[in-house]
């Protein structure tokens, strides 16, 4: 990976300090103009603010005995971010590489490598409903869209979440929560205009505090990007969404409805220094798709409570003349909490998820058979345990069976110590897997006899074991600081391609490996209208082949995580209509594709021209353009992006 993880920490932080240094001024003098404050939460409400992610509960952040970081709707609107991806880099606890216009690779704690060189161990939900592919592991970011200013917080866990969430949450888990119908009356009309992309938002919402509904709708348009070398890269896009949204209450019994649709059309990105529809007269990729959600929430007159959520989901790529894929999901989860009981307090819960797959193969790839319906089941159970009365035991288990590997253990456990009100130590172990795929174990190439790769037909699941120790309190007054080290080893990771015969290849599971890092991030309100926060990770990671492994490229492919990022963001107000926030990212080089390390600044300048209307002028990479993923041949330059957004809300 080239400098180990603790070389050039320095250096990541010089550019962020310079920035902090020239607003510095502006700061001091912005701190004694009449306003309100800066940020619509304290670093003392910060602390208290309730997540959900981490125990399937209810619990203060403070508490949350996990490397967990929530970017909140103001962390959002004062990025000036207008995608999910991008809103993705405010996490400092995350990796995130554009590999071109619309695709990204976004990771946590290394191991950036699966089917396609796509992150494939890092669980992603929006309001509980996964949008991980069964298909081909990981998160088809380009199919992901919400109106932003739907969205309430994204609650970024770094770290095994297997226990609670299932296979797959190997790395992290990034939970997408939506504002509640409730919240979220009126009209809003949202609109940018940029060189890079634009965008139009709405949402009409009807409705009170006991019982309301809304509909809100986005559209999108990115032109193509070009390469280092000037050239064309065919990643123009265009994307719609429309979401529904009612939430009401019966009683004590809580009650939310969702739905959802997209439908996307995008010019096909591929490597190689030609245009892609030179090569291969390849179309568009043309992506739909549409979930219907509910959620039942009823409180047990003992103190506990029952929650019940399904969903169906159904969604279809083409990417022709490769292939098209069609999958429906239907799935049923059930929990209980019950009321603690002296020093105990159990959760336990089961669900059930059933997928139809329909995937039409070519003469270029196939996955065989073409129609499947397969199942996953699980039950999982979590005690926390007060064994003194600053001292907490948290254990947890999951077995969960999927189509391919049978019955998987999940098991963890968690331990934390509040050392003060405002300081808390905690450590955790656990066991988590990644299962395989159809892209796994059924995927054949070419898509017609004679194949050279036969799928994977002895794939297992990969397996991870994790040591955590983490830090999370507030040292000083208007100091808030959160740290975590952590040591990941994994076994069973799949290679690409093993010797089957003279003529065949298939996938295995001969290499395994290890990282270890720590991440750390804080904020400080420096003054009334004046806020600092930073981030730093440091990763180091190391990948070996089984004996009988022969494939070494499977070794670079795995690796493809810079050594370390970090960033530094300064926020504060002008006056009471103005506010400024610039943002400095530091991202470590990839020697796999000789990439050097990057600088970017991203600024953004806010005015409230009125009480319904608010005016903003963005900016991102405002030191000049970058690449971030790839050869140099097709790799994508970032260059300077310029945005104006106007919101209209009442």
């Amino acid at each position: 990976m080239g400098d180990h993880p603790f070389h050039g920490a320095g250096r990541a932080l010089r550019p962020a300090m310079l920035a902090a240094l020239l607003f510095a001024a502006q700061a001091a003098q912005a701190d004694t103009v009449q306003g309100v404050n800066i940020v619509d939460l304290t670093i003392e409400e910060l602390a208290n603010l309730q997540i959900t992610s981490v125990s399937k509960k209810a619990e203060r952040l403070a508490d949350a005995a996990a490397s967990v970081f929530v970017i909140t709707a103001d962390d959002i609107r004062r990025s000036g971010s207008s995608s999910l991806p991008d809103i993705m880099r405010l996490a400092p606890n995350l990796q995130v590489a554009a590999r071109s216009g619309y695709e990204y690779s976004i990771s946590a704690r290394g191991l950036n490598g699966g089917v396609g060189s796509s992150p494939n161990k890092l669980l992603v939900l929006v309001d509980g409903r996964s949008v991980y592919t069964p298909t081909f592991s990981g998160v088809l970011w380009d199919m992901q869209d919400l109106v932003l200013e739907d969205i309430e917080r994204i609650e970024v866990i770094s770290g095994p979440g297997g226990t609670l969430w299932g296979v797959n949450a190997v790395n992290g888990v990034i939970n997408i929560i939506t504002r509640a119908a409730t919240d979220s009356t009126g009209r809003l009309l949202a609109g940018t205009a940029g060189n890079r992309r634009a965008r139009a938002s709405f949402r009409q919402g009807w409705g009170g505090a006991d019982g309301a509904w809304r509909v809100s709708g986005s559209h999108t348009d990115e032109p193509h990007t070009e390469t280092e070398g000037g050239l064309r890269v065919d990643d123009a896009r265009h994307h719609s969404v429309i979401g529904l949204r009612g939430d009401w209450r019966r009683g004590a019994d809580r009650f939310s409805l969702q739905g959802g649709a997209f439908r996307g059309r995008a010019d096909q990105p591929l490597p190689g220094a030609i245009r892609t529809n030179e090569i291969f007269g390849l179309a568009d990729v043309v992506t739909a798709g549409a979930h219907l959600s509910g959620q039942w929430n009823h409180p047990l007159d003992s103190g506990g409570s029952l929650l019940l959520q399904g969903y169906i989901d159904h969604n279809k790529r083409d990417i022709l003349p490769a292939y098209s894929d069609s999958i429906q999901v239907a799935d049923l989860q059930f929990q209980h909490s019950l009321a603690r009981s002296g020093s105990q307090q159990l959760t336990w819960g089961a669900s059930l998820r059933h997928a139809r797959d329909d995937f039409t193969s070519s003469r270029y790839l196939a996955v065989l058979p073409g129609k499947v319906s397969q199942s996953w089941a699980s039950l999982f159970a979590q005690d926390e345990v007060a064994l003194r009365d600053k001292l907490r035991l948290i254990a947890g288990a999951r077995v969960e069976r999927n189509p391919y590997t049978g019955a998987e253990f999940l098991p963890t456990l968690r331990l934390s110590w509040q050392l003060a009100p405002t300081h808390s130590l905690w450590t955790a172990a656990s066991r988590t897997v990644r299962a395989p795929s159809r892209f796994d174990a059924d995927v054949f190439v070419p898509g017609r006899p004679p194949h050279l790769l036969i799928g994977g037909p002895n794939i297992k699941s990969e397996v991870a074991k994790v040591l955590e120790l983490g830090y999370r309190g507030q040292p000083l007054a208007g100091l808030s600081l959160s740290a975590t080290a952590f040591f990941n080893r994994y076994d069973d990771l799949r290679t690409q391609f093993v010797v089957r015969s003279p003529l065949s290849v298939t996938f295995d599971n001969l290499m395994e490996g290890k990282a270890r890092g720590l991440e750390t991030w804080g904020s400080a309100q420096l003054s009334k209208n004046w806020r600092m926060s930073a981030g730093l990770m440091l990763l180091k990671e190391q990948v070996w082949l089984k004996p009988g492994g022969l494939d070494r490229a499977a070794l670079a492919l795995v690796g493809q995580n810079p050594s370390h990022t970090a960033q530094l963001r300064s926020t504060f107000i002008l006056s009471e209509d103005k506010d400024l926030e610039v943002g400095v990212r530091k991202v470590g080089g990839l020697d796999r594709f000789n990439l050097p390390a990057y600088t970017a600044v991203d600024a953004r300048f806010g005015w409230r021209v009125s009480r319904s209307l608010e005016l903003a002028i963005s900016g991102q990479n405002l030191n000049g353009g970058h690449g971030e993923f790839d050869p140099v041949a097709t790799r994508t330059m970032h260059d300077r992006a310029l945005a104006v957004k106007l919101v209209w809300q009442e």
